[in-house]
């Protein structure tokens, strides 16, 4: 039985940890592009679509006629969490076009806490001690960072940052609220719904779906990994505790930023001391609390 448990835990260790892998390369891609800023939305559509794409290809592969049952079981929490997810695409894109890759990451990893604080608002959701506390931290090192961005212009990049987390906090949320919300429809749902919007926001602006090749490429790239890795984290998050989940959403972060600064990839941002002093309070704070919660949850097996 403890070889079975062990396994499942390496299993779903290796599939979370491969996922935080793949999404870290999202913003090393964006870098990429030609005249970012000026291909925003056309980016998110193609982009949306492609999730929308994998996500329904492995629904139907793996549910097959029960995919049906799937997309009608979605209802009011199903969407309300594609809404927070398209918030959430939307603000990635736009925060990383405006300020730095690190800047972004370090702001995306304030989403647990983000989470806890609505669920503790929404769902009457226990928060405990520890958690506030680096709650708090996790709040300080946001302000050292919009601190630093008030100095170099990057204010408004970090809190469409801010607002982007806030999106993936709602989702998550989402799926608390009525624990038998399809996740992966809702995924998919959020992917159609990206797409819609910026279909229409280009209409109203009286523009195209038209970009650079080499941005409909990585469009659809990004959204290939975003929606490969939501299908590893969602198959290996079921065999480990949010404990630990928590602390593996650093690897994104943590990775995303090594990718831009690597000369190799020819991209070598440097992130600002602020910034990096910022991110390591912020990921001190997921350190402490995923620590003091797998702690807590082993003294309760003990007993």
């Amino acid at each position: 039985m403890h070889a079975i448990i062990h396994r499942n835990h390496l299993k779903g260790f290796f599939l979370v940890a491969f996922a935080g892998i793949l999404w870290s390369f999202g913003a090393l891609i964006v870098r990429y592009m030609v005249a970012a800023q000026s291909y925003q939305w056309q980016y998110l559509f193609f982009r949306g679509i492609t999730i929308a794409v994998v996500l329904l290809i492995y629904l139907v592969t793996r549910e097959g006629s029960e995919f049906v049952n799937s997309i009608k079981r979605t209802g009011l929490s199903g969407l309300l969490g594609a809404c927070g997810l398209v918030a959430a695409f939307s603000g990635f894109i736009w925060s990383i076009t405006l300020t730095t890759a690190a800047n972004t990451l370090f702001m995306l990893a304030a989403t647990p806490f983000i989470a806890a604080f609505l669920g503790f608002v929404l769902l009457k959701e226990k928060i405990r001690n520890l958690t506030w506390v680096a709650m708090i931290i996790a709040l300080l090192g946001m302000l050292v960072m919009v601190v630093e961005g008030l100095g170099v212009g990057n204010l408004k990049g970090n809190l469409i940052a801010l607002g982007s987390a806030g999106g993936f906090a709602i989702f998550a949320v989402s799926l608390r609220w009525h624990k038998e919300t399809p996740q992966f429809t809702t995924v998919a749902l959020a992917g159609v719904l990206c797409a819609l919007l910026t279909m229409l926001i280009l209409l109203f602006h009286k523009d195209t779906l038209a970009m650079p090749p080499r941005n409909v490429y990585l469009s659809i790239l990004h959204g290939f990994i975003v929606g490969c890795g939501l299908i590893l984290f969602s198959l290996g998050a079921k065999f480990l505790p949010a404990a630990e989940l928590t602390l593996l959403t650093m690897i994104e972060v943590v990775a995303g930023v090594l990718w831009v600064y690597l000369p190799i990839f020819g991209i070598h941002e440097v992130p600002s001391e602020l910034t990096v002093v910022g991110g390591v309070i912020v990921l001190s704070a997921i350190v402490l609390d995923g620590v003091s919660a797998r702690q807590q949850r082993q003294m309760i097996g003990m007993t």
